[in-house]
């Protein structure tokens, strides 16, 4: 049993923040921001706008794409970190938004690794023949866990949704491999203190501003950079393809820096690598389903395209995806 790609979709909203608006909130300049990450603009959600919201247009989307009815869908899964509330999960939600009455929904949370993560569970789930069609979807508003006066963060990300349509078949696979890991003895490097059952929601927590996420930038860079060329490796090594095979990669979107590094740790030219920070921003768990939408929808990669994705986040989660078009 194949599984194979047969729609994708996004949704990002339509409020759009600068750098010049970040320069009239916090200290800092655009040029200190595109010097270090790339980022000239992102998407942010209005007041009231949840994860959920962003979701189910993607995932309509990307339905409309594949030709497939809501009621067709037996499997949802969503990475989000930034759910709409503790339960039901996200992906509920969007079951009960789009009208997939006969799916089964759950959330995965492996914060921006979250939509490689649930690509993999939809794989496996899919070729044990249980289900045929999936949606799997990553959803972020990174907007509600942000520290507006925290400079080093607050500049990086953004908010919007990504989402693909998975058939289980006979054809030619359209996923080749999955690779995912995690080592949490590096929780601490990225993370969000309070909210959860360590810290738990109190009007002095909220003062303190722990809802928000927290990173010690440099140790996350090294990191990040190694384990995504290795995931990267990996793929490549299992399929037996080289850089030359590739029609592109589809990073996560966190950092222009990164995504250099890890071109230069693989060899690669970077101009292989395609990105959207610049417009963007890091959306987490969004960013690469975006990301492949864009690519498909442009006509930048076309059907029997070899694309490899490859992705990291807090936890320390990491993993990658070579896909046929």
């Amino acid at each position: 049993m194949n599984i194979q790609i047969a729609g994708t979709g996004r949704h990002l909203p339509e409020d759009v923040l600068t750098n010049a608006d970040l320069e009239k909130m916090v200290a800092t300049s655009n040029q200190w921001i595109v010097e270090r990450t790339g980022i000239h603009e992102r998407r942010i959600a209005g007041k009231g706008v949840c994860a959920s919201d962003l979701a189910a247009p993607a995932a309509q989307q990307a339905l409309a794409a594949a030709g497939i009815k809501p009621e067709e869908v037996d499997l949802i899964i969503v990475g989000t970190s930034t759910p709409d509330m503790y339960f039901p999960s996200t992906a509920c939600f969007v079951q009960a938004k789009i009208g997939a009455v006969n799916a089964v929904a759950f959330d995965v949370l492996a914060a921006c690794s979250g939509f490689i993560y649930g690509l993999s569970m939809a794989e496996n789930f899919l070729k044990g023949g249980k289900f045929k069609t999936a949606l799997v979807i990553g959803a972020e508003v990174y907007s509600s866990i942000i520290n507006w006066e925290d400079r080093t963060t607050c500049v990086l990300f953004g908010d919007g949704a990504g989402a693909v349509v998975l058939r289980a078949g006979e054809g030619t696979p359209g996923i080749l491999s999955t690779h995912i890991f995690s080592d949490g003895t590096k929780a601490g490097d990225l993370y969000t203190p309070g909210g959860g059952s360590v810290n738990r929601f109190t009007p002095e927590l909220v003062t303190m501003k722990k809802y928000a996420l927290t990173m010690k930038g440099n140790s996350t860079f090294k990191v990040a950079v190694k384990s995504m060329a290795d995931a990267a490796r990996i793929a490549l090594e299992k399929n037996g393809v080289s850089a030359s095979d590739l029609k592109m990669v589809v990073p996560h979107q966190a950092n222009q820096r990164i995504i250099s590094a890890v071109a230069k740790q693989l060899g690669l030219d970077e101009s292989l690598f395609y990105s959207n920070l610049e417009r963007y921003g890091n959306t987490a768990a969004a960013s690469i389903p975006i990301a492949l939408d864009e690519v498909v929808r442009e006509g930048k990669a076309v059907k029997g395209d070899l694309i490899l994705m490859v992705t990291f986040g807090g936890g320390f989660t990491w993993g990658s995806a070579l896909i046929r078009l």
